[in-house]
């Protein structure tokens, strides 16, 4: 991770010289290079654009989590855990642990899309020649791990939060006490390797798809890359095929970050994929496809849509 980091920070502090270089030979290069962002600005923009975008897509991770831990809420389906959600603990409850969702994409999810160019950098991708599939989702990976490590605590006390039944809304600082004081601080990465694994096939698949589906309607349809159907088209693209890897680690990752204090069920990602299969059926790997491609579709759209946008507000080209 260290070496890793290096290789993208080396990129961001020596690449101004050359721009320097090239705005003495140009000044129509000096103009451009000097709107470009730097790389805290870009973690910035894609930040916002996740904080923005939970906001309004929170209320469908609360149904899919609770689908995927309990078979009574999978059997109801989403229609049906709305209904006992909102009849049972009152419409803000489709908001628990947004707070704590909030901070999530604030590290998380910056630092996955945030990185995702410089990682493409480091991993080679300097031309359309010796850019591959295998390389975009080789940097989307990367950037996804070096998020999740950042964001896994929030996203354990995100996941206690959304499960917590009753009329009652969970603090944020309680939950936190509570699991500080039962499980210490390992209890804020439980589920870590789990976690790191999804992290990585989510955003390796997201930005290679995005990327390359891009490529294919730029090619196919003559639109540019800054239109906003091309975004559009490829962002869904890229959602749907996100559910079809992530779902399996995305169901791994709530059994073990939502695991009881003094009970536990898994003693790590393998095992609990072992157990899932051999107790429940390999199938149940996938419980809650659709809910989470309802919650991916639009999350992915919107986060990445936004994010263009602000890219273009701060003078970068389309990715």
């Amino acid at each position: 991770v260290i070496v890793f980091l290096n290789r993208i920070l080396h990129y961001h502090i020596y690449q101004p010289s050359t721009m320097s270089l090239n705005r003495q030979q140009s000044p129509f290069l000096a103009t451009s290079a000097a709107a470009a962002p730097g790389l805290l600005q870009q973690v910035g923009m894609a930040g916002t654009a996740a904080v923005i975008t939970v906001s309004f897509i929170h209320p469908i991770d609360v149904v899919k989590t609770r689908i995927q831990i309990s078979p009574e809420y999978a059997a109801l389906g989403m229609s049906g855990t709305v209904k006992k959600i909102v009849g049972s603990e009152g419409a803000v409850a489709m908001w628990k642990g947004v707070n704590a969702a909030w901070l999530r994409e604030a590290s998380y999810t910056s630092l996955r899309l945030g990185l995702y160019e410089p990682c493409k950098i480091a991993f080679g991708c300097t031309t359309p020649e010796n850019t591959t599939f295998a390389k975009k989702f080789g940097a989307g990976s990367a950037a996804g791990a070096l998020g999740s490590l950042a964001g896994n605590p929030f996203d354990v006390l995100k996941t206690k939060m959304m499960t917590a039944e009753g009329k009652g809304t969970p603090s944020i600082i309680g939950t936190a006490k509570d699991l500080m004081k039962h499980q210490g601080i390992g209890g804020f990465y439980r589920g870590i390797d789990s976690n790191v694994m999804r992290a990585m096939v989510l955003n390796g698949t997201k930005m290679a798809c995005y990327d390359t589906t891009k490529g294919y309607v730029v090619e196919y349809t003559g639109l540019a890359k800054t239109s906003l159907l091309t975004q559009f088209v490829s962002a869904v693209a890229a959602g749907f095929f996100m559910t079809c890897t992530v779902s399996p680690f995305d169901m791994v990752r709530t059994r073990l970050m939502n695991q009881p204090a003094d009970a536990k069920l898994y003693s790590n990602a393998a095992d609990c994929f072992v157990k899932i299969i051999k107790n429940e059926g390999p199938l149940t790997l996938w419980r809650g496809f659709i809910p989470i491609w309802s919650r991916f579709a639009p999350t992915t759209t919107l986060q990445l849509i936004i994010f263009e946008q602000l890219r273009g507000v701060m003078g970068m080209k389309a990715m």
